[in-house]
């Protein structure tokens, strides 16, 4: 039986960020489905434990929820793997697994996601990018170049579905998102961090704009941050 609510599937639905994004669109009358690696310790509504990047576990576990649950409204990629490293110390392994975890968990999503939306008369793709997907940094080199990867794929799906009806959207985090994780790394004063509640409330602003004023990519950051 299809639920009577609109679904969000959101992959990289960890503490933080990803809970934060399900919560907004749970209390706004979504049905939360959240896919991860791990299960945090409080989850919002449904959660399925798999990796995100494996061509035979994602397509399955979409396949089963939107059989429950039928087509989704929103989609959302909010997956990362940072790697700090200098390029001598970044092995090709380290290459691999961050385009793995962030391209190909994408493109998996993708495929299992966007024409069920097309043929339910649409919908709206997110895709979590960062300060990394415009600049690439010292020691980031692993990380940066799956970022720009991740950011041409979903430029080219915008320009492939919305013309079929679905919003193809890039956000630009460009900052540090307050977690008591990000606290302990970073050191830095909270009034100066991303916070997440607020990044969720950007993306449902970006899931319910008309279509006549779609945005493509948005780039949000502290009132502080140098850009």
């Amino acid at each position: 039986m299809t639920s009577k609510k609109p679904l969000i599937i959101l992959a990289g639905a960890g503490a933080g960020l990803g809970q934060s994004l399900l919560s907004r669109f749970e209390a706004g009358g979504y049905r939360a489905v959240g896919l991860g690696r791990t299960r945090p310790e409080k989850t919002v509504g449904d959660f399925h434990t798999l990796d995100l990047s494996d061509p035979d576990q994602v397509p399955d576990c979409l396949t089963n929820i939107l059989r429950d649950a039928g087509p989704p409204q929103v989609v959302i990629h909010n997956v990362a793997e940072l790697v700090i490293s200098s390029f001598s110390d970044t092995s090709l392994t380290d290459y691999q697994r961050t385009w793995a975890s962030m391209v190909q968990s994408a493109v998996l999503l993708a495929q299992s996601t966007l024409h069920p939306m097309v043929q339910n008369g649409g919908g709206t793709f997110i895709v979590s990018g960062a300060t990394a997907s415009l600049r690439g940094g010292a020691r980031f080199s692993a990380f940066a170049s799956a970022k720009f990867a991740l950011r041409g794929l979903t430029q080219s799906l915008a320009r492939e579905f919305q013309p079929q009806g679905v919003h193809v959207a890039h956000a630009i985090l460009d900052g540090i998102i307050d977690t008591p994780r990000s606290r302990d790394l970073h050191s830095l004063d909270p009034t100066k961090m991303m916070q997440p509640l607020d990044i969720a409330e950007a993306y449902w602003t970006l899931a319910h704009q008309a279509k006549s004023t779609w945005t493509h990519e948005l780039d949000l950051r502290p009132a502080t941050e140098g850009f």
